[in-house]
């Protein structure tokens, strides 16, 4: 048993030497092996077997135990051997690792272009993120890769931070959805003047930002109370109506001597303990509420510029751009898609019958004659409708000095304003028939007249309020000599009654005042714009809402059907609606110096027509028949929102360097001109050579230069764009010829390639004929050389020069395309036409003729 036991021992350490396997399975015959050999002893003592066994079995399991302790020695061995391997890569398999990194990032960027199917995307980028997560980490060594990989983990994470942030951002938007839902039911033109509305909500809010804060509130905290002074206090006879709601209506009353207008406003130099310059203050916010407009729409309309991608030429590839490029994706409703698409047909029947009728000839004289006459007929209303505005605007003035006026006469001028704005523009749409213009360049002319209307009356009102300025400048002189004797006459009355004491305080009540003719003007546009928005407002619930209410419930009992005839359901009118908001901006923006809460006005003018135009477009408007893009549109509106700015600054500008302010009433009280303020402030805050030097740049003799300097560079920077856009133009014409010759010679080379066929087919014979025995030799030997050891032979000996079994015509004969089994018989091809037979070639068909060889 100790010789076994011994045996044993030496094969388990022979089977640990070669290996883990073979222990196993030597320790299973060796523990057969001990239990055999153990039986025929244990016939005289069995006891002691069986205990033996188990002495075996329990040596077998410590046995076991150990090997597999030195099996997960081995793995743990093996692990760090790998890891030890990953770490020592060498640098060409880090560099293949990182480049297949780099492509597998790629081609998750680029994966949304690629032409696959659905399934395809998806399993090829989990592969590829996969693998970049597998082995992006091993491009770091040691501890460099923790912090390679925690460096990626926070790369991911801060991907999803700004990921969720600009959703986050989305969602803060306001209005978004609504807009969305607009869009989807009547398309990206519709929800354009939404957007646009959206746009101009937030200048105005930015506008109301910088006048409360910095105007209205100081002045309310830090200035004199109501009632403190003449200005701050309605006079004595309107105090029994001061608070009747028409005189409210018609803003006078409380409303006149309110911070709503110019005139509420102290000329103290400094107000309150923080010596706040009010008066300076109210200066630079009325500038900088144009600068601020200026900056915000020029800036518009170049991101407008630089995010409209090119349409394409108009007379190049016309069909294929309607083709792919006029559907709207982001039409979500059933009507709104039939009527685009009915749209898309009728577009390209427009562009089949353009091109039918521009090689017509037509009569041009008479299209000539009806222009003309369109247009005449045009000018014709505009100057009556400025007429009209001139002459209402000059009676108001006469009914202001009436008493016992009605309300028509009081609101004249803003109902005939808000009925021309009405009326014309179909009119204008109407007398534009007889110039048979194409559409899209007859909207632009409607939308200029338009645009004119608007701007003649505008200009008539203040020409009018000009005049009526003019008149309250000369009665203020009167009043300023009534109110200065006034104040003397009660001093020296009071000084008669007691020369000891103190004159008692005359109740602002009881001073005469001037008309504060500032404040005239800022009323005039309040009055404007609140009518605007009832018209407005009065139009879109009675043309709209009422009208489609009508069809809608009595088509089922009318004589005709109301949705396809008239009257039907009414069309949003997008220009028309643009237009109006960009006048009504115009007029904020001349009024807002005169009428400071006019801002705050018009902010609550565009929150309320968001929900209701809303409303009104979801519940009574259909889709338009005929929808053109927004983004043709978008920066003609911003040009027309900047022409309107710039000819808004011009009154401002006029009156600050040109009228003499009211003497009682207004920040700027007292000085000759509003400038004069700057003046001030520049010689009592600044030191001595900051005043010299704001006298030198007020100099005439420097700004003269200095608008000349920028006109020529202005004039400059347009020659230079110009010569861009000719660049351009030539640089487009040279690509289409160059596009055209391509094309043309494609043409040509596929019309005369069947031509070259035949002939090359029918010349084939000729050529091989032609062609030198050399030629034929050098292609003719490589085949077999490549196919069978005779052939390799024959091309040693001819490249030793020594003749071969076949003589020349072996050299010379075509190669068979037949699979060589054993090396080629004595029996070669027949030589071409014109060449000698070899001596010992048989005469007959040849065998193994390859394809495409000519028969002989």
């Amino acid at each position: 048993e100790k010789d076994k036991e011994e045996e044993s021992k030496e094969e388990d350490s022979c089977s640990q030497q070669s290996g883990a396997p073979k222990r196993k399975n030597q320790q299973r015959d060796g523990k057969k092996a001990g239990g055999g050999g153990s039986r025929p002893r244990g016939k005289k003592a069995p006891t002691k077997d069986q205990k033996e066994s188990e002495n075996n079995e329990k040596k077998t399991n410590k046995t076991e135990k150990e090997e597999e302790n030195r099996e997960k020695a081995d793995r743990k061995n093996s692990t760090s051997s790998s890891s030890s391997s990953e770490e020592s890569l060498s640098e060409e398999e880090l560099a293949m690792l990182m480049e297949q990194v780099e492509q597998k990032k790629k081609l998750i960027s680029t994966m949304r272009n690629k032409p696959w199917r659905m399934v395809k995307k998806l399993s090829v980028l989990r592969e590829a993120q996969a693998f970049v997560e597998k082995f992006e980490g091993a491009l770091g060594k040691g501890k460099g890769k923790k912090l390679y990989a925690y460096k990626m983990m926070m790369a991911k994470k801060w991907v999803k931070f700004k990921r969720d942030f600009d959703n986050f951002k989305t969602q803060c938007i306001p209005w978004e959805m609504k807009i969305k839902e607009v869009e989807s039911h009547f398309g990206s033109s519709v929800a354009s003047y939404f957007i646009f509305l959206r746009w101009m909500y937030g200048v105005n809010l930015v506008l109301f930002g910088l006048i409360f804060g910095l105007v209205i509130i100081p002045e309310v905290l830090m200035g004199m109370p109501y009632g403190s002074m003449p200005r701050k206090t309605v006079p004595r006879a309107e105090q029994a109506t001061a608070m009747d709601f028409s005189v409210l209506w018609d803003f006078e009353g409380y409303i006149k001597y309110s911070a709503l207008f110019y005139g509420y406003y102290n000329n103290q130099r400094t107000i309150g303990w923080l010596k706040y310059r009010l008066p300076m203050a109210y200066f630079m916010v009325g500038i900088s509420v144009f600068g601020y407009s200026l900056m915000v729409v020029i800036r518009s309309m170049a991101r407008n510029a630089n995010e409209s991608t090119a349409d394409g030429d108009d007379d190049n590839f016309i069909f294929s751009w309607k083709m792919f490029t006029s559907w709207d994706y982001l039409i979500g409703n059933p009507e709104t898609a039939d009527n685009k698409f009915a749209s898309i047909t009728t577009s390209f029947k427009e562009s089949i019958v353009d091109e039918q009728e521009s090689n017509k000839d037509e009569n041009i004289h008479l299209r000539r004659f009806l222009r003309v006459l369109a247009n005449v007929l045009i000018i014709c209303c505009l100057c009556g409708s400025g007429y009209l505005i001139y002459f209402v605007v000059k009676r108001s003035q006469t009914f202001s000095k009436m008493q016992n006026v009605g309300w028509y006469e009081r609101n004249e001028v803003e109902i005939v304003m808000s009925l021309l704005g009405m009326f014309c523009p179909p009119l204008f749409e109407t007398i534009a028939a007889l110039e048979n213009y194409h559409p899209r360049i007859g909207l632009k002319w409607q939308l200029g007249r338009i645009f004119a209307l608007f701007l003649g009356n505008l200009y008539t009102f203040l020409l009018a309020l000009m005049d009526d300025v003019n008149e309250k400048l000369a009665e203020e002189d009167v009043v300023k000599n009534i109110t200065h004797w006034t104040l003397l006459g009660h001093h020296n009355s009071s000084l008669r009654n007691s020369s000891t004491a103190t004159p008692p305080p005359l109740d602002p009540a009881d001073v005469p005042r001037g008309p504060c003719w500032e404040t005239t003007v800022g009323i005039e546009f309040v009055r404007l714009t609140v009518s605007d928005i009832l018209v407005t407002y009065i139009t879109i619930l009675v043309g709209d809402f009422i009208r489609a209410c009508f069809v809608r419930f009595v088509n089922y009992c009318w004589c005709w059907d109301l949705e396809a005839g008239f009257p039907s359901y009414a069309e949003f009118d997008i220009s028309g609606n643009v237009l109006g908001l960009v006048f009504n901006q115009g007029m904020i923006w001349m009024g807002s110096f005169y009428a400071p809460g006019l801002v705050g006005i018009n902010v609550l003018r565009l929150l309320t027509s968001m929900y209701f135009q809303c409303w009104a477009v979801m519940s009574s408007n259909v889709p338009h028949a005929r929808v053109f893009k927004a983004s043709k549109s978008n920066n003609f509106y911003m040009g027309l929102l900047l022409l309107i700015l710039f000819l808004s600054l011009l009154p401002v500008a006029y009156t600050i360097m040109s009228l003499p302010p009211s003497f009682d009433c207004g920040p700027f009280s007292g000085k000759k001109r509003m400038y004069e303020v700057i003046q001030e402030t520049i010689e009592l805050d600044f030191p001595l050579f900051v005043a010299k030097i704001f006298s030198y740049v007020a100099n005439p003799g420097l700004i003269i230069p200095a608008i000349l300097l920028m006109v020529l560079a202005i004039y400059y920077l347009n020659a230079v764009a110009e010569a861009y856009q000719r660049a351009n133009t030539e640089l487009k014409k040279k690509m289409q010829m160059q596009r055209e010759e391509e094309k043309n010679k494609r043409n040509n080379k596929a019309s005369t390639n069947p031509v070259l066929q035949d002939m090359e087919e029918l010349m084939t014979p000729t050529l091989k004929r032609e062609t030198p025995p050399k030629q034929a030799e050098d292609k003719n030997t490589e085949p077999p050389a490549r196919t069978s050891p005779a052939g390799q032979q024959g091309k040693a000996a001819a490249l030793a020069g020594i003749p071969t079994a076949g003589g020349r015509g072996a050299a010379s004969s075509p190669p068979p395309h037949r699979l060589v089994m054993r090396p080629p018989a004595a029996v070669l091809r027949a030589p071409y036409p014109g060449q000698p037979r070899p001596w010992g070639q048989p005469l007959g068909a040849v065998p193994g003729r390859g394809r495409g060889q000519p028969r002989y």
